[in-house]
């Protein structure tokens, strides 16, 4: 058998006839793919973007492990097993990667990718086998599109949260926890509202951000257990049907020693093909901790405003010139940065729960568009957690001084004395305190409300921040 995809010396064209259930097509010579993926890149010139190469890959990979188990079912040659085996995993290392170029906004249901992955490793399998392996009956089969490729979503994003996600976010913490601990008998003044409040320490807010982080590991791991429940074995609506008794079950047991995923078939199969409510509680999460990286970041940048004019509380490391016109300014950039990741992954999510209302009946048809949301929203949060770990925290210097002058001319200290004085007489020294422009313990000892030993005791700020002082 001659090669499909060589040039035929008679035929000076750049196409190559490919036919399906529709009819004729002309489909470019040297692509791997065939007359489904052709329609459908000529039917979807929609964004430019492509399927998520993750998406394809995870579907690739089961393709590779349903052979496998078709081939023990006596549904599929064994040499055609494995060779489309060969075939995916070349794959997945990156080769033939031109060949998946279905733009994202396409069929709700994702066929046209199924089909371009079933085409490409058909056609590579032929060329190897040199003998005709079909897309599908063989490579697809026991399958519907409607249950791998939501299965392909879940098992990229798990593999994605499970591989980049995690580590990122413990490297986060961890650098967060080491400030704390670096900062935690500096005394500054605490706010609310944006108001001078009673001191804490600079490590008590750097341990409520490791904490936010900590917590976040948490929310993922609790929701990595619907998230791995997988579809498989539904095919077209739930049903099962062309898909033989445990096959489902012995891809998915594959493809969790594969992975290391703690993989399982859906318990309903009716929930699992016309739902996506695993995939909206897992961008639930990563909009949390998108939440929870606003907050740090905005904290940042607002204890480092400055240097002259600003609060200056900390110094973030300086990365880079901050403006083309005034010389010497240098920005939180890194912040920034979070603060734009935080923006887009809030849209992904928007989008995904969007998404996921359309599962009509025995079929969500926004499946592409989901997946793409949540691929960008991990991938996203795991760089920026990394960068904001290792280009911004790791480097932050506190300016103690600083601190605990704000900490001593916040009139707030005042309430401490409440015990003492009651909080109709301290409110007063507060405000003749700010009337004056005179510092809470001058008013007081002033005023001969309370002596000296017993003033400066209650106006221990450190003290202070470990919950009381009597």
């Amino acid at each position: 058998m001659s090669n499909l995809f060589q040039d035929n010396p008679a035929d000076e064209t750049e196409f190559r006839i490919e036919t399906d259930s529709m009819g004729e097509i002309k489909v470019p010579i040297h692509s791997h793919w065939g007359a489904q993926t052709e329609r459908a890149v000529q039917n979807f010139p929609i964004s430019g973007q492509r399927v998520n190469s993750e998406i394809v890959y995870a579907l690739a990979l089961i393709k590779a492990y349903a052979a496998e188990v078709n081939t023990k079912l006596g549904i599929i040659e064994a040499d055609v097993a494995d060779t489309i085996k060969q075939v995916v995993f070349d794959i997945v290392d990156g080769k033939y990667k031109n060949d998946f170029p279905i733009d994202v906004f396409q069929t709700g249901s994702g066929t046209s990718t199924n089909m371009n992955v079933n085409e490409v490793i058909a056609n590579l399998a032929s060329e190897r086998l040199q003998k005709k392996v079909k897309p599908n009956d063989q490579v697809n089969a026991s399958q519907s599109s409607n249950d791998t490729f939501p299965t392909a979503i879940h098992l990229a994003a798990a593999l994605n949260v499970q591989t980049k996600l995690l580590p990122a976010l413990e490297r986060l913490r961890s650098s967060l926890e080491e400030k704390a601990k670096e900062f935690e008998s500096v005394v500054k003044t605490g706010r609310t509202h944006l108001m001078d409040a009673t001191p804490v320490t600079l490590g008590q807010e750097f341990g409520g951000y490791g904490a936010q982080i900590a917590y976040a590991t948490e929310r993922m791991l609790s929701v990595m257990q619907r998230l791995c429940e997988v579809p498989l074995g539904g095919t077209a609506v739930g049903t099962g049907l062309n898909a033989p008794k445990g096959f489902a079950a012995s891809v998915i047991a594959l493809l969790k020693e594969k992975t290391g995923l703690p993989l399982s078939e859906a318990r309903n199969h009716f929930e699992a093909q016309g739902s996506r409510d695993a995939l909206v509680e897992t961008s639930g999460a990563l909009r949390t901790i998108a939440v929870s990286l606003y907050k740090i970041a905005n904290d940042l940048r607002w204890m480092s405003s400055g240097p002259k004019c600003g609060l200056g509380e900390i110094h973030l490391p300086d990365l880079q010139p901050g403006s083309s016109i005034m010389p010497g300014k240098v920005n939180p950039v890194v912040p920034e940065a979070v603060a734009q990741v935080v923006a887009q992954v809030i849209g992904n999510d928007a989008a995904v729960a969007f998404g996921a209302a359309a599962g009509n009946f025995e079929l969500n048809v926004m499946l592409p568009v989901i997946g793409r949301n949540i691929l960008e929203s991990i991938a996203l949060l795991s760089s920026v957690s990394l960068a904001l770990a290792d280009k911004c925290v790791s480097g932050i210097r506190a300016d103690e001084k600083k601190c605990l002058t704000y900490a001593l001319s916040s009139p707030s200290i005042v309430t401490s004395l409440n015990p003492y004085l009651g909080y109709e007489v301290a409110a007063k020294v507060v405000k003749e305190s700010l009337a004056t422009d005179k510092d809470i313990k001058t008013v007081i000892l002033e005023k001969g409300l309370l002596d000296e030993e017993t003033l400066t005791k209650a106006l221990d700020v450190l003290a202070m921040t470990r919950g009381g002082i009597i």
